[in-house]
């Protein structure tokens, strides 16, 4: 069987998965702003002979629920986007029924500049400003996600799912194997699915919640990373599909349960030594690490609505459920927003506790390392080290999405991070998706409400 040239220049995971094999269709896709796969699949065939295709720009104004937001840029003319792929994103998509890879593709303009509003292009943006002050910065995520029973119907709350010894999955049994055995075949089928994608998982584990799950990922580049977690979104859904129940990303999905958080970790390398600036040549903190900090607990608040993006994040940050809703920081203390793991001096980093799974990865990293680069430039320090429980620190961050909308477009730093077409594009999508929300009239509400007022 012949390779097509362009599986030459994919990873090798890519090429192992389809040697000897005919590959039947290549999905062309792109994230959204909510972090949604966007495209379109050709034969194999076809994408070999195809240097690129198009999609207009209005994919990145549309809202969670398919409605338009209006365009700040002016008309709504729905100019095409030339996307390219990239052949390094290559990956199988193992759950179909042919021989079929994924490519994530690059955005352009019709001149060839990378597309502002397209969310891979904001995190390779931030991460730009890094290399320009000879900086390489390094993240290590970790996702947080819930398995549930089957729910068709959103009136419905969403329960836990059914497990093998016949019981509905249990809360409260955080790092518990016998947990996590309950759900055995999703898990394997995740294990299989990453290791035919060439993904590596540092390690999987129960959480708190009924039927809650944490995957951790090795450190990394940031837009690699984001990647992973773009494709790993997908391959988790589909390995619960098999199995007769959902997973979801949701940061708040079954009430009186702790929420899903994806904590990132943060260290920052000189790009000429490999030397992590963290740490001085003592192995001591060096001033640059104080100075993230800062950064983080002065421009987070500014942050929140792309770390929180949907009205249900904001049910996450609830005092007691294991959400840090405080911009402290601490060494070992995991009720600060900003935790210091112990480590190294050369794995010196800082993890931001804030950020929900429900966010776009490409987004939440770039706002997160934003804050970070902010904080390295300004060359401010930190208030002091919370040695106590945070958890009973003064409220600092905003608790609903509008209010978080507003923090973000009045920080003009941040914006000049971002880019200010960009947040432009954010707000107007996260405005409209707010506004239908106070539509709806919910069930406490009408309990509540309806005979009593």
């Amino acid at each position: 069987m012949t390779t097509p040239d362009w599986l030459n220049h994919a990873p090798a995971a890519a090429r192992r998965y389809v040697e000897g094999k005919r590959l039947d269709e290549v999905e062309c896709i792109v994230a959204d702003i909510a972090g949604v796969a966007r495209g379109k699949a050709m034969p194999a065939s076809k994408f070999a002979r195809q240097e690129k295709f198009y999609l207009p720009n209005s994919i990145f104004l549309q809202t969670i629920t398919g409605e338009w937001a209006d365009n700040p840029q002016g008309a709504f003319t729905e100019p095409d986007m030339i996307l390219r792929p990239d052949f390094t994103t290559a990956t199988a998509a193992p759950w179909t029924a042919d021989y079929t890879m994924q490519v994530i593709h690059d955005v352009l303009d019709q001149q060839g500049q990378p597309v502002p509003i397209a969310p891979r292009n904001v995190l390779k943006r931030v991460v730009g400003l890094y290399h320009e002050r000879g900086w390489r910065p390094v993240v290590a995520p970790e996702m947080e996600f819930f398995l549930v029973a089957r729910n068709t119907d959103p009136n419905q709350p969403i329960i836990p799912p059914m497990g093998r010894t016949g019981r509905r999955a249990a809360a409260k049994q955080a790092y518990s194997m016998s947990a996590v055995d309950e759900y055995g075949r999703v898990i394997d089928d995740i294990y299989d699915f990453a290791e035919a994608q060439g993904f590596e998982i540092d390690g999987i584990l129960q959480e708190g919640g009924a039927g809650q799950v944490e995957i951790n990922l090795n450190h990394g580049d940031p837009v690699a990373l984001a990647d992973e977690i773009f494709y790993f979104k997908r391959l988790i859904r589909e390995a619960a599909l098999r199995h007769d129940c959902f997973a979801t990303f949701m940061a708040k999905p079954i009430e009186g349960e702790p929420g899903s958080a994806m904590h990132i970790h943060h260290s920052v390398v000189d790009a000429k030594t490999g030397k992590n600036i963290f740490s001085d040549a003592q192995g001591r903190e060096a001033p640059e690490f104080l100075h993230f900090i800062a950064g983080m607990q002065k421009h987070l608040p500014a942050a929140v609505a792309l770390l929180a993006p949907y009205v249900n994040s904001y049910r996450r940050y609830v005092p007691d459920f294991a959400a840090p809703i405080n911009l402290e920081w601490g060494r070992d203390n995991r009720t600060t927003g900003l935790r210091v793991p112990i480590s190294s001096p050369e794995s010196r980093r800082v993890e931001n506790r804030l950020a929900g799974m429900d966010c776009n990865p490409y987004l939440g990293l770039a706002a997160s390392l934003a804050c970070g680069y902010l904080g390295l430039t300004e060359a401010e320090n930190p208030r002091a080290e919370c040695l106590g429980d945070a958890y009973m620190s003064q409220d600092e961050l905003p608790y609903n999405l509008g209010d978080a909308l507003d923090l973000m477009t009045e920080n003009e730093p941040m914006r000049g991070v971002l880019g200010s077409e960009f947040v432009a594009v954010y707000e107007s999508v996260k405005r409209n998706e707010y506004k239908e929300f106070l539509q709806v009239i919910s069930p406490w509400e009408r309990e509540h409400l309806l005979l009593n007022v």
